[in-house]
């Protein structure tokens, strides 16, 4: 007669040396470098990460460049500009943050190009008026400074350490935004008008930067427990509507929810519900100016080829000259 034994499956399967340095380095909160082990799993979902990351600051320079040949002053025009150029510059950190896990430029961008990699929806949505560039200083901005300073403490290296010069320079483009939209509400009832117009457009899409519920988020809870996220998406959320109720007060604009109200339990404000058909609606390439978008950046990046080419070929020559000089 034979036996047969059932595996005790409470028993753990065992994990191999290099997971458990991983598993500690996470536990004791501390960092995991690029040629540190990491699971695959980790590193995909940080690739994705962070290359949607720097496609949303590329991307994200073309709704505010539209305006920056119509700034309303020579000072506006200045500090437009150098807000593009930063949103440029985050791109480039974000870029070189994904490299390091393996990842190639000429494969990201052409992911996005082809309209294969997402970015984030809020930055497909039209800029009709002066007042967008105030209300995506405040709403847009403000949103990625309440989601990204947790990212300071990502897990990953490069990824945290790109985030705390992206953060304290979107402080001041929240800044910036929350300026215009303060000169305007004290302005002319036409400019008051219009900056109300401007905050009724962008306060939802804003919202719906942080992602979806929790309870529709694939990658969230994964990410939380690697330390990549340090909160879900709707205590983000919360955060951020609690801190512009009392930011509108202040500008004398109306938040466009009539549900708002103060929950006395919870000490917290409640906010009406979100409509989500319109999320994955833009997320689904079917958002106000999504082709518009790309097709830019598609633009843009073949009007580049000759510089990518003009820099590749000085580089091979200087390096035949050290070659040369190393020689003789």
């Amino acid at each position: 007669m034979t036996s047969t034994i059932t595996p005790d499956m409470s028993v753990p399967a065992a994990i191999s040396v290099e997971e458990q340095q991983f598993n500690d380095l996470l536990e004791a909160d501390s960092r995991i470098e690029p040629r540190d082990w990491m699971p695959e799993g980790y590193r995909k979902s940080l690739v994705r990460q962070i290359s949607q990351h720097a496609h949303s600051e590329i991307i994200g320079m073309q709704p505010e460049s539209n305006w920056i040949t119509r700034a309303p002053s020579l000072k506006r025009k200045a500090i437009l500009m150098a807000k593009v150029q930063d949103e440029a510059g985050h791109g480039l950190y974000l870029y070189s943050a994904a490299q390091t896990l393996g990842a190639t430029r000429d494969d990201m961008t052409d992911a996005l190009i082809a309209g294969k990699a997402r970015y984030s929806s809020i930055f497909n949505y039209p800029t009709p008026s002066w007042a967008d560039m105030g209300s995506i200083g405040w709403l847009v901005d403000g949103a990625a400074i309440c989601n990204q300073v947790p990212l300071c403490r990502a897990s990953y290296g490069p990824y945290g350490r790109a985030m705390v010069r992206i953060c304290k320079e979107e402080s001041f483009h929240q800044r910036q935004g929350f300026e215009i939209l303060l000169e305007l509400m004290q302005g002319t009832d036409e400019q008051r008008q219009m900056a109300q117009d401007s905050v009724n457009r962008w306060y939802w899409p804003a919202l719906m930067m942080f992602g979806p519920p929790d309870d529709d988020s694939p990658n969230s809870a994964q990410s939380m427990v690697w330390k990549i996220k340090r909160h879900s998406n709707d205590e983000l959320r919360q955060r951020f509507v609690n801190m512009l109720v009392p930011q509108a007060a202040v500008l004398g604009v109306t938040l466009p929810d009539p549900d708002l109200h103060f929950n006395e339990e919870t000490q917290q404000w409640d906010l009406g519900v979100i409509d989500w058909t319109e999320f994955h609606e833009v997320l689904a390439g079917r958002g106000p100016n999504n082709a518009q978008r790309l097709q830019r950046r598609r633009d843009a990046h073949d009007e580049g080829q000759w510089v990518r080419e003009a820099a590749a070929a000085y580089a091979r020559k200087q390096s035949a000259r050290t070659e040369e000089m190393a020689a003789s």
